[in-house]
């Protein structure tokens, strides 16, 4: 069957989003077209609404619709502690713990040479001007534990340490229900160099 202009336009744009590759994308876009034509229009309603929408917070850089994310315009959050993430869901995760009551800074990003991003495209010249403000007592660490990630943890606690800021960074290893025989190496190495008293 040859597909038509608009049907292949709507399959492209589909295979933006990740892990949608062409056969997952062609068949969200007949299953939109065949059954769900009223929802595929709340979906691109929606969709066009939060682009023209939803942008940055000022303060912690999360994804927001008003010039302050509610975390940041919250007087009840704990502004001595800051939480350093690579991405807005990396805060909804930890939010939805309901165990952290501190701030975030959201670097949109991890530090990657071979990519070609550096300290500038991650905000850190913002994160140095709210680390110089002198409200924050503790830095915590929460990138991911990839290579970049490792990095861009180290060059923070980097600027941290210039300013006598403590350094944590959150703890990796074992998840919980999981079992030794199916973690991998690395995490075990990880939840070793973790362990604390019991």
């Amino acid at each position: 069957m040859e597909e038509t202009s608009l049907l292949k336009d709507l399959i492209d744009s589909l295979k933006c989003l990740p892990g949608v590759g062409a056969r997952t994308a062609q068949r969200m876009a007949f299953h939109i077209l065949e059954n769900e034509r009223s929802a595929g229009k709340q979906l691109a309603e929606a969709l066009s609404t939060a682009i023209d929408k939803v942008g940055n917070c000022s303060e912690c850089r999360t994804l927001t619709e008003n010039e302050r994310c509610r975390i940041c315009a919250n007087p009840a959050r704990d502004r001595t502690q800051l939480c350093i993430v690579e991405s807005p869901s990396d805060v909804l995760a930890i939010e939805q713990s309901a165990h952290f009551r501190g701030t975030y800074f959201v670097l949109l990003g991890k530090l990657s040479p071979l990519d070609g991003i550096g300290p500038e495209d991650l905000g850190l010249d913002q994160l140095e001007l709210r680390l110089d403000e002198g409200d924050i007592k503790e830095l915590i660490l929460a990138t991911n534990p990839s290579v970049e990630g490792e990095v861009t943890a180290h060059y923070i606690s980097q600027l941290a340490a210039k300013r006598d800021i403590k350094t944590t960074r959150i703890a990796h290893g074992v998840p919980i229900g999981g079992e030794l025989g199916y973690v991998d190496s690395g995490t075990l190495s990880h939840a070793f160099e973790g362990r604390r008293n019991y």
